[in-house]
């Protein structure tokens, strides 16, 4: 049979000249005319791009403006006749959002209706609750019982997270999430095996195995044997030999550091990798700091996490607005503890017994006034997540095209089509096609089939292929790919659009709002003296007498980190040191801060060998990291086991 296999196929005649067309080389959602012997091959209308990849207008919301979405591959409004009666509909990413106005309330899919007067609530002597952050209330003999929930230690209020950083946890485990955990599970590739040295994941290939650890390790091709002096190569992985005047020379690949002939790996791999002031964001030390904090906001690297804080003047949230602050005009009239607030960005200050009594806001994590969310950088999730809108998920959904299988290496989606597919994994996978005799290839045409993969150009040149990446994708053939596929792979201040880092402000908010890019997400509020829902509609505050507060002392957080204000007098917390008005820290919170032979574990310096190498096995510590090696006259792996070796004088 022969034909357009996504129009017609018919019963083949036999003729005497080849039809280039037939089979159509130029893909889906496309046609082949035969000018001078040549197919040439154009989309089908409605259709945009280039053979073979020629697509729709729109196949998922992203490919469209943020005010539309995709309906039967079209970009279109999709407000129409989605909210009830008496809603407001607008359109944030793509999603219509429907709402009930301010003197409403219901269902806004269905209907508004007026809103019903609010019943009396009985007194709960937990509401609002007394214990702190972290902590659990509960009623007992009409007094409230206060404890710390799971996974919390210490006690209320001072219930607290099992660990703050990777010094806080034993050598062989890692600060995630707050907790020591074991960080090998999700950062090396198949055939693999990690080793914990000081915090951090050291990934090998296995035995007989070669390549990235990383990555993919894959089983060492046999072959022939040659006097070559980088066969076997005598370096460590991710290093590079070349044989220079009959000597085998080792190097570190690209973007790998360390020693050549040991091992070499990225420039970090976790957070404490780098200086305090640094993160480690794609395997670099970098400021975390660009596109974190809000308007009128400063930011601080403390222990690589960017800390936001108003300028002095202002206040508010720091990661999203800071405004000026209002000027006390009469200080003789009621006090509340809460105004202004004394707990810091993202938290509540409610009065318990004349007191302010502070606790984190949903969503977000710590202890006031240091509440933050779940995540602003990928190195603050596991390897196997990304911080996406604050939240470490799961990459991987919607990343991959269509036949293709997802993993997530470093935070990052890697998509690969199935076994016998080829094809762009980003979009679809097509079966491999049966290879044609070599008697219907031409030696003429080196580019058909091309081998140069997907996203790219193939061009003859001197008789011979010349491949290119198409224009709007990175790379070099036969590894060409788009700019980014997910939010981390754009600067903070940039999100994913299209394949594209672009800004993702326009059509975000509504009028009078003004928009900023936090961490890939557009964040709306309203200008200076206005107020309302910053995504639809900002109007002209009204203006309303200020109550005058009472002057607290400690209301403006005069002690620096690590620190507790009593009566405006600043002291450090226990087991921490230094200038309580500047900051206090424990003995040590990086390795540097102890001698050469000791290393920083759960803030004191201590020495990091006990426990970390195999039986029979000594340690030495070089530059506070413990090296493991068998004695001499023994071999194994020291880390396991060293064994007395065989054939030994």
């Amino acid at each position: 049979m022969v034909g357009n296999a996504f129009v017609l196929c018919t019963v083949g005649q036999d003729t005497v000249k080849d039809n280039p067309c037939s089979p159509s080389p130029c893909g889906p959602n496309s046609v082949c005319r035969e000018i001078n012997g040549q197919p040439v091959c154009s989309c089908v209308a409605g259709f945009l791009g280039a053979p073979p990849t020629c697509r729709p207008e729109c196949t998922v919301s992203s490919d469209c403006p943020l005010t539309q979405a995709c309906s039967n591959q079209k970009c279109v409004n999709p407000c129409s006749g989605t909210c009830g009666f008496r809603a407001t509909c607008n359109v944030v990413n793509h999603n219509p959002i429907c709402g009930c106005p301010p003197e409403l309330t219901g269902d806004p899919f269905v209907q508004c209706v007026p809103r019903p007067p609010e019943p009396a609530v009985p007194q709960n002597p937990c509401e609002p609750s007394p214990c702190g952050p972290n902590a659990e209330c509960r009623v007992v003999n009409d007094s409230p019982s206060c404890t710390c929930l799971s996974e919390f230690i210490g006690t209320p209020p001072n219930c607290r997270p099992e660990c703050g950083s990777n010094s806080e946890c034993p050598s062989q485990l890692a600060c995630i999430n707050q907790k020591c955990r074991d960080p090998c599970p999700g950062s090396c590739g198949a055939n693999a095996e990690c080793r914990v040295v000081s915090h951090t994941p050291m990934c090998a290939c296995l035995n007989d195995y070669t390549g990235d650890p990383f990555t993919q390790c894959t089983p060492t091709p046999l072959v022939p044997v040659n006097l070559s002096p980088c066969s076997p190569s005598p370096c460590g992985f991710n290093a590079i030999c070349k044989e220079q005047n009959g000597v085998g020379s080792c190097s570190c690949a690209a973007d790998y550091i360390g020693n050549p002939y040991e091992g070499c790996r990225p420039e970090c791999v976790v957070d404490t990798d780098c200086p305090s002031t640094l993160s480690c964001i794609r395997s670099k030390c970098q400021d975390p700091c660009p596109g974190t904090c809000g308007t009128n906001a400063e930011c601080k690297v403390i222990n690589h996490r960017p800390a936001c804080s108003c300028l002095p003047g202002y206040s508010g949230n720091p990661f999203q607005y800071c405004s000026i602050v209002p000027a006390i005009e009469d200080e003789t009239k009621y006090k509340d503890p809460c105004s202004p607030s004394p707990c810091g960005p993202n938290s509540q200050c409610r009065v318990v017994n004349g007191q302010g009594v502070c606790s984190c806001l949903a969503e977000f994590t710590g202890t006031p006034p240091m509440c933050r969310p779940e995540c602003t950088l990928n190195s603050e999730c596991p390897q196997d997540r990304a911080c996406v809108n604050q939240k470490c998920v799961n990459p991987c959904p919607a990343s991959c095209g269509t036949f293709a299988t997802c993993v997530v290496r470093n935070h990052s989606p890697i998509c690969a089509c199935r076994d016998s597919y080829t094809g762009d994994p980003f979009t679809r996978c097509f079966p491999i096609p049966q290879a044609l005799p070599p008697s219907t290839v031409e030696p003429s045409q080196p580019c058909l089939p091309s081998p140069c993969g997907p996203n790219s150009e193939c061009r003859v040149v001197n008789g011979g292929p010349s491949c290119q990446c198409l224009s709007s994708y990175i790379g070099s053939p036969p590894n060409c790919r788009p700019e980014c596929t997910v939010n981390s792979d754009c600067s903070p201040s940039q999100a994913c659009m299209r394949e594209k880092c672009r800004d993702p402000c326009p059509g975000s908010c509504g009028s009078n709002a003004q928009c900023t890019v936090l961490n890939h997400v557009p964040i709306c509020s309203c200008f200076n003296g206005y107020t309302g829902d910053p995504f639809s509609n900002c109007y002209p505050a009204p203006v309303a007498p200020t109550e005058p507060s009472v002057v607290d002392p400690c209301a403006s957080s005069p002690c620096g980190p690590n620190a507790r204000c009593e009566s405006g007098i600043c002291t450090c917390l226990t087991d921490y040191q230094g200038d309580p008005y500047v900051g206090c820290r424990p003995e040590c919170v990086l390795n540097t801060d102890c001698a050469q032979n000791r290393a920083c574990l759960r803030n004191k310096c201590v020495d990091p060998c006990p426990g970390t190498c195999g039986r029979n096995a000594e340690c030495l510590v070089y530059n506070h990291v413990p090296m493991c090696s068998c004695p001499s006259g023994m071999v194994g792996n020291a880390f396991v086991l060293c064994t007395v070796g065989q054939g030994t004088s």
